[in-house]
């Protein structure tokens, strides 16, 4: 049998407190658990977010908050500039001149046959270092006016 330990045994009379966890945020925020701290008189702290969760345009505010895509149509161009018909026109002719596929001069100009396509087709927005290497390999001038 165990043996006891000598002295006075005494009775621990002292109070254990289990702690409850704290509520999640979503509890605090329930109207219910709000009105039962208010009625319990505990100290409840309220802050209003300025427009959280609206579209609205702020009225408070110092200069007046303008739409994505209003700004978007105030910044960016209706269009961009495509490739003019005479130039479209001029890479046609001096490419049949040349005996050449659409394939074959993307491949000297080293791009890819869909950049000569829309090239042509008038699709492309004008970029001159393409249009300097199709004067290269065409012997044609693509760029500026003729002098």
């Amino acid at each position: 049998m165990p043996s006891r330990p000598a002295g006075n045994l005494t009775q621990d009379w002292e109070q254990v407190i289990f702690h409850r966890h704290k509520p999640n945020s979503t509890a605090l925020k329930n109207p219910k658990a709000v009105n039962s701290a208010l009625r319990a008189g505990a100290a409840v702290e309220t802050v209003k977010k300025l427009d959280a969760g609206s579209n609205k345009n702020s009225s408070s505010a110092s200069q007046p908050v303008m739409h994505e895509r209003k700004l978007d149509e105030q910044t960016e161009p209706d269009s961009f500039d495509r490739v003019p018909t005479e130039v479209r026109q001029a890479i046609v002719k001096a490419r049949i001149a040349k005996k050449m596929s659409q394939a074959e001069l993307a491949k000297h100009i080293n791009e890819r046959t869909l950049v000569v396509q829309d090239y042509e087709s008038g699709k492309a927005i004008p970029n001159h270092a393409v249009l300097a290497k199709m004067e290269r390999v065409l012997g044609v001038k693509l760029r500026g006016k003729n002098k």
